[in-house]
């Protein structure tokens, strides 16, 4: 294969290769001892050592070398293991290029035109890959061309498809092609003689529509925060928008949100991306939310076939989904009929004889002593020795897990002894009970009420009962039992209490995990017995506001027992840890299961049922809460064309999806509304919320304010009430009856409410809420950036002057530059900007490495340096680095802007005094070449020529000088700066030099700060002299009040800038008593003195002065900044 273009110094260093062919300019050599038959000693010692490598550093046994006559120096540029291949690269090389270099005259120009055409050929290799994986790869190749060619990027931008389509503006439609690439979107026309492209970041999407129009029955709309474009005439509209969606959605959180694609490993990599994988990931998040899956599991296998159903009697058709741990089977009709059956209760599965009634058939046999035959799969075989396979490795697992429980402990029980650290009554007296992990429901000790086993009530619960009876025989029993519309029926009616925990075990497959890991629970309690965190604060706070009025929670054992399942939890998931709401939830759970069963349900609800709900930015509940909106339009427009903003509503049934009712439901009711979540999942909660709506329309259509809106929803609920329950409603929230609220239809029954979402909104389906949540996600996580945006700035603000518009306009490049690293980064830069961490403070979340901020720097700066430019910045980077982390924040970042742009011209000065100083000037840092520009003698008359042309010595000009910046100086908080030495100063002088090249007042600034170069050598030799002086005086003895006589404009009094100047000389020395002189007989200048000579020249003054528009520079920047960067990393990928 061809390789980039290696240097290699000896062509044949220790006679490791042997050369095969060769002429002027290539070598095709082979690897000593590959393919010898002598058998030599040098053969047989380098082959050995090649074959003890590690296969990492083995070298492939050909290579072809690049040379260049007369020079020590090759390059490889193909290498392989098969001689054939290796002769096709030689024939290539010889036919194609050998001719043509001939006419070179420069071996470097050799060197660079094969380097290039190698470089050519990977390219080549590259999108021929990234083509065959394509259905029609010859038209691929041909746009990821054109894609390359009309927008510029990088290499690494790897375009995943095109679509042809008409882009409007206005009411004028543009015919091209749209291209889908990981990062970006972009869109290409030519017609007429007139080109139109753009390129639109995924990062800058905030919105995706499908709409409607007089002109067009379909279009796509993508929306940013600067502008909106529409699409259409696409030939598959549904598929580009659900890729466009897809695509974003990835972006967008792979961007700003990494953690929720951290178990996507196929999407951790951009590079993996491509059309195909987007539709199985499609699939693959369809039958995760469908089935209730761990977000862990990768979908495996997907086939057509028919599973004997025994209620039916006949096979019912459908597509069988493999997971890693999973059978999953739906009908054509979701929600028809589905089967789940996890390979841990499998025992074997097995090919039987195919007849012509029974095409393919498969038998899986479960522990239940059950089987399944499924017919009509195509590829039955390899699919069964995969499934085998699969089955084998967890059961050789499981196993593995069991021996380790066993050999740890004889019992999956332990006994704990708990220490609150509080002081109440009740903690002390259960401080000495050891407290064992229950091994029963609550319910079973704790009842709610006590109804009279002759009433209504229980016979009703007995009458369901017999009907669950009647239905597990035919449908089965336990997790692989089949789900059907009249087992829906039956969780409607609402499930016995005495099949509640069992069901919700088996609905949410949360009874096969806690079965495959015996102990686990036990093994977490004993781990975070104890311990002391944020998360068991809060435990500890919520812990008895939990089911306040339920007797199970009213004493030391149920309280135990929440407790014990919320700190394992939050020991088990400490990125969730705890969050409200799911103390709430916890106990609902111990009052149906025992205790180990019901951290098994809180993990199935956390991970797998409500994805992204409980963490710190509740990010999925807001997605669903967004999603809710779009349906609450769709399918209640009467409601939302009188409340056309639906986020008041949002607000409210906030709590509806975080506690499932719960927290706004009696008791009993809500618990009806818990039995449909765990069969039909968030489904549920959707219908039931829009069933809710739906019976409050003509009441919140004639509300005149959100509040009265509340009070009509909250007087609702509060009295919907359970089949037979003779109390009155108890809500866990307020009670019901306040004055003003509106009347309300009395007790509504929880039964009826649940069959009306059915009967209005069933055909509600998992598939059209996934797609929702994919395109409403894109929103949240905008308006996420949107909050931290504001508060960033918020926070910045009062620190500098810029104007709102401008800081914000800096925000937006400086995460920009945060996200191109992203798009094209080497995967070389440190972790912290490899991942977005929205836990950060606001300023800190985006920062910039030294490379980012050159670039920014570029971009911004008022003043450039020409070939000094990026030593300044390096400087530059190195001085805003306060905490040595290699990374700058936007505060900093803002700040040196500020100065910069803002700042009087002291500052200004300042800052770049403080660039030519150490830390920002480093020691390892090259000496610049001799000044080359005039500079007056130091010997000569110190003088200054005033504007009125008189002359004035220059020491009572500067003494005026330095007296009016002690003034300013008094009231500077800041540390003063330390001394420059002779060094530092010629580099200040030539950024000074620098900086003024290409003004249009060059040859007066030139002037100028030639006038002060030599005013500033004059005060450091006049400095210099006064301190060696001072130091032979004194080593002498008894001189020194000559020499303070004799330099009386030296001295401390007159001029405090020059002891300033030495105390901070010798603070940065740190020398000794006994090396003092030395120190002070050094050359050195003050931040002070510098000024002050810069004050002398008017021409510098103006050039510091003069006002600088940071809006025009931002705005230039945008323009520039995507294709420089771009630019700039094709140029490094050509040479690299």
């Amino acid at each position: 294969m061809w390789l980039n273009p290696e240097e290699v110094l000896l062509k044949n260093a220790l006679k490791l290769w042997v050369t095969e062919k060769s002429n002027e300019f290539f070598l095709l050599q082979r690897r000593r001892g590959h393919g010898d038959t002598g058998g030599k000693f040098t053969g047989l010692l380098v082959g050995a050592l090649d074959s003890v490598l590690d296969s990492n550093a083995r070298v492939t046994p050909f290579r072809i070398l690049l040379q260049m006559p007369g020079s020590q120096v090759s390059w490889t540029i193909a290498c392989g293991a098969a001689v054939g291949e290796m002769n096709r690269h030689w024939d290539w090389l010889v036919q194609n290029l050998l001719h043509s270099l001939s006419v070179f005259e420069n071996k470097e120009d050799v060197a660079s035109f094969v380097k290039g055409k190698v470089k050519g050929l990977i390219a080549e290799e590259v999108r021929g890959r990234q083509a065959a994986q394509e259905e029609e790869p010859e038209k691929f190749r041909e746009a990821l061309l054109k894609f390359e060619l009309c927008f510029g990027l990088p290499s690494s931008e790897k375009l995943v498809t095109t679509y042809s389509c008409c882009c409007w503006k206005g009411r004028v439609p543009r015919q091209g092609w749209l291209y889908l690439s990981i990062n970006h979107m972009a869109f290409y026309s030519f017609l007429l003689g007139k080109e139109v492209k753009f390129v639109i970041p995924w990062a800058e999407v905030t919105r995706l529509e499908r709409f409607s129009t007089g002109l067009m029955t379909d279009m796509v709309r993508v929306m940013t925060r600067r502008c909106q474009r529409d699409f259409s005439m696409f030939l598959s509209l549904d598929e580009a928008f659900g890729v466009i969606g897809q695509l974003a959605d990835i972006a967008l959180r792979r961007l700003l949100d990494s953690e929720g694609l951290e178990l996507d490993r196929v999407l951790q990599q951009s590079s993996n991306i491509t059309k195909r994988v987007l539709e199985e990931q499609a699939l693959r998040t369809y039958v995760l939310a469908l089935f209730r899956l761990p977000r862990g599991e990768r979908l495996q296998e997907v086939a057509l076939c028919s599973v004997w159903t025994p209620h039916a009697r006949c096979h019912t058709t459908g597509t069988l989904f493999t997971t890693d741990s999973y059978l999953c089977f739906a009908s054509r009709e979701e929600g028809h009929c589905s089967l789940l059956i996890p390979l841990s209760e499998v025992i074997s599965i097995e090919k039987a004889e195919s007849t012509s009634l029974l095409p393919n058939p498969v038998i899986v046999s479960v522990r239940s002593k059950k089987a399944f035959q499924l017919i009509e799969l195509q590829d039955r075989d390899s699919l069964v020795d995969s499934l085998t396979s699969r089955l084998r490795a967890l059961q050789w697992k499981h196993s593995m897990f069991r021996s380790r429980k066993s050999l740890t402990s004889s019992s999956p029980y332990y006994t704990f002894c708990y220490d609150t650290m509080y002081c109440d009554g009740e903690d002390i007296e259960e401080r000495p009970l050891r407290q064992t992990v229950n091994t029963e429901a609550l319910m079973a000790c704790y009842h709610h009420s006590q109804p009279d086993p002759n009433n209504s009530t229980a016979t009703m619960e007995q009458v369901k009962e017999r009907l669950w009876e009647d239905h597990f025989p035919e449908y089965g029993r336990g997790v692989h039992m089949f789900r059907t519309e009249k087992i829906q029926k039956l969780v409607a009616m609402g499930i016995p209490e005495s099949l509640r925990g069992e069901l919700w075990m088996t609905f949410s497959d949360a009874s096969s995990e806690l079965a495959s890991h015996p102990g686990y629970y036990s093994g977490l309690v004993t781990e975070s017995t104890g311990q002391s965190s944020l998360a068991t604060e809060e435990i500890e706070r919520d812990l008895h506001r939990s089911l306040p009025d339920h007797p199970a929670f009213q004493n030391v054992k149920g309280i135990a027992a929440l407790r014990r399942v919320l700190t394992a939890y939050a020991h088990r998931n400490p990125k969730i840890g705890y969050c409200q709401s799911m103390n709430i939830l916890a106990s609902v759970l111990l009052l149906y299961t025992k205790e180990e069963a019901a951290f098994s349900l809180l993990v199935a609800v956390c991970e797998r049922m409500l994805p992204d709900y409980f963490n710190r930015r509740v990010i999925g509940a807001q997605v669903d809460q967004s999603v809710f909106e779009e349906l609450i339009r769709d399918r209640l427009p009467e409601l939302a064309e009188h409340i056309p903003d639906l986020s008041p509503l949002s607000s409210i049934s906030l709590s509806w999806f975080l506690t499932l009712f719960l927290s706004v439901l009696p008791f009993r009711s809500a618990v009806c509304v818990v039995d449909c979540f765990f069969f039909h999942g968030i489904k549920a909660i959707f219908q039931l919320g829009l069933a809710v709506l739906d019976a409050n329309a003509t009441a919140l259509c004639a509300s005149a304010d959100d509040g009265q809106a509340l009070m009509i929803l909250t007087g609702f609920l509060d009295q919907v009430k359970y089949d037979e329950d003779p109390s009155p409603p108890t809500p866990l929230s307020s009670q019901s009856g306040e004055e003003g609220r509106p009347p309300v239809k009395q007790h509504t029954l929880i039964t009826d409410l649940i069959a009306d979402s059915y009967e209005k909104f069933g055909d509600l389906t998992v598939r059209q809420i996934e797609k929702l949540r994919c395109r409403h996600r894109i929103q949240v996580l905008q308006a996420h950036e949107d909050t931290t945006k504001e508060n960033a700035l918020r926070v910045v603000t009062p620190d500098v002057s810029l104007s709102p518009e401008s800081l914000a306009d800096v925000y937006d490049l400086f995460k920009t530059e945060h996200f191109i690293n992203l798009y094209w980064g080497d995967g070389g830069t440190t972790l912290a900007l490899q991942h977005h961490d929205p836990g950060r403070p606001y300023v800190e979340q985006y920062r910039v490495d030294r490379v980012q901020f050159k670039s920014l720097y570029m971009l911004l700066v008022p003043w450039l340096c020409g070939f000094h430019t990026d030593t300044v910045a390096h400087r530059t980077f190195t001085l805003l680095d306060q905490d040595r982390d290699s990374l700058i924040t936007f505060r900093e970042f803002a700040g040196w802007l500020d100065t910069l742009y803002c700042e009087e011209l002291n500052e200004k000065v300042r800052l770049l005094y403080r660039l030519h100083i150490p830390p920002a000037l480093t020691e390892s840092e090259d000496d610049p070449s001799p000044l080359k520009s005039p500079q007056l003698s130091t010997t000569r008359p110190l003088h200054v020529e005033l504007p009125n042309g008189e002359m004035r010595d220059f020491q009572e000009q500067l003494k005026q000088m330095l007296k009016d910046l002690a003034k300013e100086k008094e009231k500077d908080v800041e540390q003063p700066v330390p001394p420059m030495n002779q060094r530092e100063f010629i580099q200040f002088c030539k950024t000074l030099y620098s900086m003024f090249h290409g003004s249009p007042d060059e040859n007066e600034l030139f002037q100028a700060i030639a006038t002060v170069t030599s005013l500033v050598l004059q005060i450091g030799e006049v400095g210099h002299r006064s301190r060696c002086s001072g130091s032979e005086v004194s080593s002498e003895g008894g001189a020194g009040d000559e020499v303070e006589d004799d330099h009386r404009e030296g001295s401390q009094e007159d001029h405090p800038v020059f002891s300033t100047e030495e105390e901070a000389g010798e603070r940065k020395e740190g020398t000794s008593k006994s090396s003092g002189s030395e120190s002070q007989s050094e050359w050195a200048v003050s931040y002070a003195q510098i000024l002050a000579s810069l004050l002398t020249e008017q021409q510098l003054v103006n050039f510091f002065e003069k006002p600088m528009d940071l809006s025009a520079k931002v705005a230039e920047a945008k323009v520039k900044q995507y294709h420089e960067r771009a630019g700039l990393l094709m140029l490094q990928q050509g040479t690299s």
